[in-house]
């Protein structure tokens, strides 16, 4: 078993610009983050132009998209933002590719204090290694099916429709 973790974006890798008091990106939070885990199991990191999931268009999905299908592991991670997973979990979800995806974000980003950046990765990272071929949204300690979740923006949480 190797995994593929994929590397979109969202708040989950957004820095702190201190200087401008707002939150933007630089470089990927996830090689710090995977050398936290002291994640063993074999794994590649492929990082993606870094987006706000509402700043990502139709060709930002299909590059999401390429990435999966080249993809010789059967297990993958995709860091998202969390506004727009659902859409992008549609589009993996219509190609019926024969890996087990996992979408998952953060509500606050890995760098601030009180994230649950990590706690949502570590959990889709073990789904992804027991869950079926299919399309899943990993967030707030549950799992989703792509097409039976909905962010619950004013709780701030994942829930099913």
């Amino acid at each position: 078993m190797s995994l593929r973790i994929i590397a979109t974006g969202g708040t989950f890798d957004k820095h702190y610009d201190e200087l401008q008091g707002k939150l933007g990106f630089a470089e990927s939070h996830l090689p710090a983050v995977l050398a936290r885990c002291r994640l063993t199991l074999p794994h590649a990191l492929e990082v993606l132009p870094l987006l706000d999931s509402l700043d990502m268009q139709d060709a930002d999905r299909q590059r999401v998209l390429a990435s999966c299908q080249a993809s010789s592991e059967k297990a993958i991670v995709i860091i998202h933002g969390t506004d727009t997973m659902r859409e992008t979990g549609e589009v993996l979800g219509a190609a019926n590719l024969p890996h087990t995806i996992v979408l998952t974000g953060a509500m606050i980003p890995y760098e601030i204090a009180n994230s649950d950046a990590l706690f949502n990765l570590g959990q889709a990272v073990g789904v992804a290694q027991t869950l079926p071929a299919g399309v899943y949204v990993a967030m707030n300690g549950q799992i989703f099916p792509w097409n039976n979740v909905q962010k619950n923006r004013s709780a701030g949480v994942f829930q099913t429709l």
